[in-house]
């Protein structure tokens, strides 16, 4: 195995934040600042991966993590292979594991995979033994999602230490919700997931439930609203809008319940005047286009740790 500087060896995939630790999660985000710098000049391109070929595959649509990962690849002189579930094989019936098989005979470096089965990235890290960074699977996580929030949060507040950070919608169904409450708190944060009765999962490790939603944003530092998905409320998880408007959406009003300057997240894409009041995503405490755009820098640099990062 070959050495390397930080304190354990670097992971070799990112299926979630099972064995990452702060000084890993600290350093990609120290490479990230590099590539935001590479993102601000006229050219955005280096060529740290020339040579290397990055497999977006995405069983499950996705048109925003997609383009942003296949534009990080690019950014760095990767070669990408773009694949599609919905327009493959897939549709005949071919699995996963096949499907992932085919595509390594053709000399794949790295995976990006999003799929709506929980832990199929999990089985690629075993079937392919090469990098692999999990874009979304199932409700269970998200991991570069949290990333680029967590990023988007230490821009604008300077460190998470003994910050409280609301996370507001439908945590049970949310791989962000997830994903988040695993990072954030290894990066000193108090996590508070908030949201209707039907929407809370049992519990979750290291973070705080709620329902009360003026309980949820008292003294936050920093608020998430997340997307409903209203096939949701087509389940009856959800009696209706209006009602998930009245208990929870994030207001003008109810967003002075936080800290004075605390700003104001969503992972997007947004129903506007459901999860939160439209105005707000453009307000001066919005970081929603931040976090957009961050997302390429982070996504760089994860691609990066992966596949020179360990061999270093």
């Amino acid at each position: 195995m070959e050495t390397h500087t930080h304190s354990a060896e670097q992971p070799k995939h990112l299926l979630d934040f099972q064995g990452w630790n702060r000084a890993h999660i600290e350093s990609l985000f120290e490479t990230a600042k590099m590539m935001q710098e590479v993102l601000s000049r006229p050219v955005k391109k280096v060529p740290a991966l020339t040579g290397f070929t990055v497999a977006t595959v995405f069983f499950e649509p996705s048109t925003r993590t997609r383009l942003s990962f296949e534009l990080a690849a690019r950014r760095m002189s990767a070669d990408v292979l773009s694949f599609s579930g919905a327009t493959s094989s897939m549709s005949k019936g071919e699995s996963y594991k096949d499907t992932l098989l085919t595509l390594d005979a053709m000399g794949i470096d790295a995976y990006v995979i999003r799929v709506d089965a929980a832990g199929v990235p999990h089985q690629a890290a075993r079937w392919l033994g090469k990098p692999i960074i999990n874009a979304g699977d199932g409700w269970r996580a998200h991991p570069t999602q949290a990333l680029l929030d967590a990023f988007s949060l230490l821009e604008r507040l300077g460190s998470l230490e003994g910050r409280k950070i609301a996370i507001v919608g439908d945590i049970l169904h949310s791989r962000v919700a997830r994903s988040n409450a695993e990072l954030l708190p290894m990066l000193g944060a108090e996590v508070w997931l908030c949201g209707p009765a039907t929407l809370l999962p049992g519990e979750l490790p290291r973070v705080r439930l709620t329902t009360d939603l003026r309980e949820a944003l008292h003294d936050a530092d920093a608020v998430m609203a997340l997307r409903l998905q209203k096939e949701r409320m087509d389940r009856g998880l959800l009696p209706s809008e209006p009602e998930y408007i009245a208990g929870y959406q994030i207001t003008h009003e109810r967003l002075g319940w936080a800290k004075p300057e605390a700003p104001l997240l969503h992972p997007g894409p947004m129903n506007r005047d459901l999860e939160l009041e439209g105005t707000l995503a453009e307000s001066p405490r919005s970081l929603v286009e931040r976090q957009v755009a961050n997302g390429q820098a982070v996504r760089m640099a994860v691609l990066y740790h992966l596949l020179v990062g360990r061999k270093g």
